[in-house]
């Protein structure tokens, strides 16, 4: 198997893994952390109450899966140069850092927190090592694009979900 391959269905493994941990415990430290939120924040009133149900999670987990396995078949197939690929990536490894950021703002465990550290992050960092051993730089301005356009996807993800899902 190329190395690339190895790496593009990395991406797909490790955020099952991961999102596993997320599937067990969004639902739960939601509940415990959204009350906990800056009021300037723009959140529903219902979510800072109740938190995200596990359909909401469920539902998002399966749509951003849908995401990320489209980025995994994209790097498969162009042996990782594609920009959805490698922006995918990049953004899958910063938010990985996004969680640590989560769990030192929150004071103890949030959703993620586990996997971050052990799987997210050390799979970046090695598949980041094994692309430019390829010759493929994973950070240019359409990786970055596409990085940068999932800030938006997930926030839009949730709150369709939130509209979907609210009980």
């Amino acid at each position: 198997m190329k190395r690339t391959t190895k790496i593009a269905l990395g991406l797909f493994g490790t955020w099952a893994v991961s999102d596993l941990e997320e599937l067990w415990t969004m639902s739960r430290s939601s509940r415990r952390v959204l009350p906990r939120l800056p009021q300037a924040l723009p959140i529903p009133a219902a979510l800072r109450r109740d938190g995200v149900s596990q359909r909401h999670v469920t539902a998002g987990i399966a749509t951003m899966g849908a995401v990320i396995a489209l980025a995994a078949a994209s790097g498969v197939r162009t042996e990782g140069r594609s920009p959805l690929f490698r922006g995918v990536l990049l953004g899958f490894g910063l938010h990985g850092f996004g969680h640590l950021g989560m769990t030192a703002a929150a004071r103890g465990y949030v959703s993620g927190a586990v996997t971050a550290p052990t799987m997210v992050l050390p799979y970046w960092l090695w598949a980041r090592r094994e692309l430019a051993r390829e010759g493929i730089r994973e950070i240019d301005a359409p990786a970055v694009a596409v990085a940068a356009a999932g800030i938006p996807l997930a926030m839009g993800v949730h709150a369709l979900m939130f509209k979907l899902f609210r009980d």
